[in-house]
């Protein structure tokens, strides 16, 4: 057997265990949760399945405990969003300051709250 045929073969058959392991714990999520994106709470069904995923919460694609305690479904977009804010922490850190909120809308609330009570 030449050294590509051995390589080729042993792609392969990674690619083959990856997409049963993956088939079995998309499985096993699908049907423990409801089909809703856990992040922008989109609903699916059989015509769009295809586009919710199992997300696994500690990137740790071979954790996968029976309970489903690192999975979650979320759409294929949320999906990408959330590992590429993991990509940006693991590369620039958690140094990176966030957005700076200056508006408060509850600031008014409590002589809001007390003009509706008087009319």
């Amino acid at each position: 057997m030449s050294t590509n045929s051995r390589l080729d073969k042993i792609v392969a058959d990674a690619r083959s265990s990856y997409e049963q392991r993956e088939e079995g714990y998309r499985r096993k999520a699908l049907g423990m949760y409801p089909w809703v994106c856990g992040r922008c709470m989109r609903e699916f069904n059989n015509t769009n399945l295809k586009e919710l995923t199992v997300h696994h919460r500690d990137h740790n694609h071979d954790n996968n405990p029976q309970d489903g305690s690192n999975w979650e479904l979320l759409c294929v977009f949320c999906h990408d969003n959330e590992h590429q804010r993991f990509v940006e922490q693991v590369t620039y850190g958690d140094d990176k300051p966030g957005p700076v909120t200056t508006h408060n809308p509850f600031a008014d609330l409590k002589s809001l709250m007390d003009k509706s009570g008087k009319d």
